[in-house]
């Protein structure tokens, strides 16, 4: 049986109860200290930087060189199979109509007569859309960062993902790249490809913004090249809360469970149910079904080691534990599962009832599923078509208008001591009187 640590929220001090819920998507001080080093000599040293890094992490191509041909690209879309093809093209396809429904919308209000303030957006010019590689493909986050960016009309898509063992970036992730038209990619992970996006090299031209998930080393560059660059948030290793009640099928609730552990060994998978008895049959089912699958060590070692089950005294107190921990993933399965996920504030992602698996979201719903993690679902949500353009304020006031205003601005700005702001309204009555515009 699987060794998971288990609380009982009726009892547990607050101490405890803190401690439980108290995480952070931000990587240790010695990452966050390194990650920030490399960078910065990325952004000194350019390509060389790179390669270097590259030969001493991994994730860099046979060849040495960063950038991925298009030949490269083209050759992993003629050799893929008609499966993954398909199941690519319908995962495009849903994550557009979901997407689209996402473009903002240009607003413009007049708070008193002669004064408009209108709210424009538009797209970015350049991002970069990091996929993780080396160890595992990901051509569903790479999915999830162009398409969104395609969406809202982002004219240029830079793609780095780290090559694997045999030097080579994942045929799933080109694949990916041909069937979306992108044709710029780089083989580079880790720190360095970060440093390269933000910064530029010889070969890599710099972008406005950098997305995609990534390990504590890409999230840790990632907050150190902030600034200089737009990022789209912190994540930290993934996380799910699985909320049943006694109404649960064992087997789905342990099958949610696994899913969101098989991520990493540094997952964080909790159970929180409302008694011991369906606590147990869901971590039997878990136990047996880990057993048959091909990363079952990672699951292991993730369930037992950050995963935890949480026993609430009622459906309420479940809720609102669940909100206290904010977590990236949510799967309902209660009754009235509906109404549970209405009263979920704080997830990333809400899965609502047996039909609906984390997995569905991750590959196929169309729903973005790069999330906030660490408890950052308090304040972020999901990677958004808006989060691949700017807002600008446009603000125009007609004579009228500024008289109406001037007893404001001239009140607040003497207060503030800054008479220079009084004096920019003044000026414009006094170069321009009322009779001389009649």
């Amino acid at each position: 049986m699987l060794d998971i640590k288990r609380v009982d929220l009726a009892t547990i001090d607050p101490q405890q109860r803190r401690a439980l819920t108290t995480r952070s998507a931000v990587p240790d001080p010695g990452v966050l200290a390194t990650a920030a080093l490399i960078t910065t000599d990325v952004r000194e040293r350019g390509d060389a930087a790179v390669i270097e890094y590259n030969s001493r992490f991994g994730g860099g191509a046979r060849s040495g060189h960063l950038i991925v041909s298009e030949e490269d690209i083209a050759a992993a879309y003629r050799e893929a199979s008609p499966g993954l093809i398909a199941a690519l093209e319908s995962a495009i396809a849903t994550i557009r109509v979901v997407h689209a429904q996402q473009r903002p919308t240009d607003r413009t209000v007049e708070p008193i007569d002669g004064v408009t303030i209108a709210r424009r957006w538009a797209p970015l010019d350049r991002v970069g859309v990091y996929v993780p590689g080396g160890g595992a493909a990901y051509p569903s986050s790479l999915l999830m960062g162009a398409v969104p960016a395609q969406v809202a009309g982002v004219g240029e898509i830079a793609v780095a993902c780290p090559a694997a063992a045999h030097g080579s970036i994942d045929p799933g992730v080109l694949t990916a790249c041909h069937l979306l038209g992108i044709t710029e990619v780089y083989a580079t992970g880790g720190a360095q490809a970060i440093g390269a996006l933000a910064y530029g090299t010889e070969s890599i031209p710099r972008v406005d913004k950098i997305v995609g998930p990534g390990g504590a080393w890409v999230t840790a560059a990632k907050l150190a090249v902030f600034g200089a660059v737009g990022i789209d948030l912190p994540a930290g290793p993934s996380e799910a809360i699985v909320l049943v009640d006694d109404s649960v099928d064992p087997q789905i609730a342990a099958a949610d469970l696994v899913c969101q552990a098989e991520h990493g060994p540094d997952s964080i998978v909790a159970l929180v149910a409302l008694d011991h008895t369906t606590a147990d049959a869901v971590l039997a089912a878990a136990t047996e079904q880990t057993y048959d699958l091909r990363r079952a060590d990672i699951i292991t070692k993730a369930l037992e080691t950050h995963g935890f089950i949480a026993i609430a005294p009622g459906i309420e107190e479940a809720i609102g534990f669940t909100n206290e921990w904010g977590a990236e993933h949510v799967s309902v399965l209660t009754r009235s599962a509906r109404d549970v996920a209405a009263a979920l504030t704080r997830a990333g992602s809400v899965f609502v009832g047996e039909w609906t698996p984390e997995s569905a979201g991750d590959y196929a719903t169309g729903a973005n599923h790069v999330l906030p993690t660490g408890g950052l679902a308090a304040s972020y949500g999901p990677l958004a078509t808006e989060d691949f353009g700017s807002w600008r304020q446009v603000q125009e006031l007609t004579r009228a208008g500024l008289e109406r205003l001037a007893p404001t601005i001239g009140t607040l700005a003497s207060h503030e001591g800054l008479t220079a702001h009084a004096a920019c309204v003044d000026i414009r009555f006094a170069s321009k009187p009322l009779e001389e515009l009649l």
